[in-house]
């Protein structure tokens, strides 16, 4: 039996307007607010205001960056979003990419899943009130020849969600191995079994199922009578992801698409926004990603998209909207819930 699809939103902004719009979202129904994180706004800030604003939506970082923070820290601001949020909290974790963290943050890119192992393991230790010692190739606590001490904290006790941004085969593999949940990116239902099959085998390879681990997307929304003139303009958009998302030899949204049947594509997208070629790009880039990696249309069209998210697994959409002002953004999620709804009870 299909699962249900739930829906997640972003903060169109952080500000009144902003917040009106996650406080109408939750009484839409809405199940989940996302808040993502790059080289402007933190994640977790944000989330704090959220939660003393909503009642019911469960609410997620998307994503935190690894290395920006120890994991110790990150296992302290979960446990304080958690007990703020009445458990509602959901740690979202990625590693980005060599450009964001080692031109932001000063941090060397460096064994990226050996980072998000260690550091769920080590988020999970302290949350389950363990003493923390652990002996990992990146961390190794208490630090050896120091006068750390093993702690254990004193607040730990509820359990904390932990999401993982992957696209690569190894980190899916992680992520079913150890993840509460995937946080999808570059993602087409027609080629779910890219991503959905490293899961589904890290996770059977540690005595799990793949029902264990919650599958989100993330879509833009545009009601539209022209969907091919819409996805045209996003399948445009991609040429930044494609062209500038990474360096000359890590482009994980590359390699990502590529997989899923786009490599031709995507060499020439990259070659010619390096060249400074940004309009030739931009229409270089297949209008199936545009299409593919929204939702796009009439309510007809848009419907048949989210039977596809469905039957490929995904549980939740992480859903941003092209609207032209807060009533109409509004308007439309509303209507995208009905959608949803509808789909659901078929």
């Amino acid at each position: 039996m299909p699962n249900n699809l739930r829906i997640g939103v972003y903060p169109p902004s952080l500000d009144d307007s902003g917040f009106a719009y996650i406080r109408a979202a939750e009484e839409l129904g809405v199940d989940s607010v996302w808040v993502p994180e790059a080289w402007m706004y933190d994640a977790l800030t944000p989330l704090g205001y959220i939660a003393a604003i909503t009642e019911r939506m469960r609410l997620a970082a998307g994503v935190v960056q690894l290395g920006a923070r120890s994991p110790a820290m990150l296992a302290m601001s979960a446990l304080a979003l958690q007990k703020m949020s009445g458990d509602r909290f959901i740690l979202g974790i990625g590693t980005s990419g060599p450009q964001v963290m080692e031109g932001w943050h000063g941090v060397r890119f460096n064994k990226p899943i050996t980072r998000t192992s260690e550091t769920i393991d080590i988020v999970r230790k302290i949350a389950t009130g363990e003493r923390l010692t652990y002996e990992g190739k990146l961390h190794v606590l208490p630090l050896p020849d120091s006068q750390g001490r093993a702690l254990r904290s004193p607040v730990a006790g509820p359990n904390i969600n932990i999401y993982v941004a992957s696209m690569g085969p190894a980190n899916l593999k992680l992520t079913g191995a150890k993840a509460d949940g995937w946080i999808g990116t570059a993602f087409l239902p027609e080629t779910a079994d890219v991503f959905i099959d490293p899961i589904r085998e890290g996770a059977h390879a540690n005595g799990r199922n793949l029902s264990d681990i919650e599958l989100t997307a993330p879509v833009t929304l545009e009601f539209c009578d022209d969907a091919e003139a819409a996805g045209r303009r996003h399948a445009d958009g991609y040429a930044f992801t494609i062209g500038a998302m990474g360096s000359s030899s890590t482009n994980f949204y590359n390699q990502a698409f590529s997989r899923q049947g786009f490599g031709e594509d995507i060499k020439e997208v990259h070659r010619l926004w390096q060249a400074g070629n940004r309009d030739g790009a931009a229409k270089r880039v297949p209008i199936e990603i545009g299409l593919g990696t929204n939702l796009i249309g009439t309510d007809a069209d848009v419907s048949k998209r989210l039977r596809l998210y469905q039957a490929a697994g995904i549980q939740t959409l992480r859903v941003g909207i092209n609207a032209d002002d807060d009533h109409q953004r509004i308007d439309h999620l509303g209507r995208l819930m009905d959608l949803v709804k509808a789909v659901n009870s078929e």
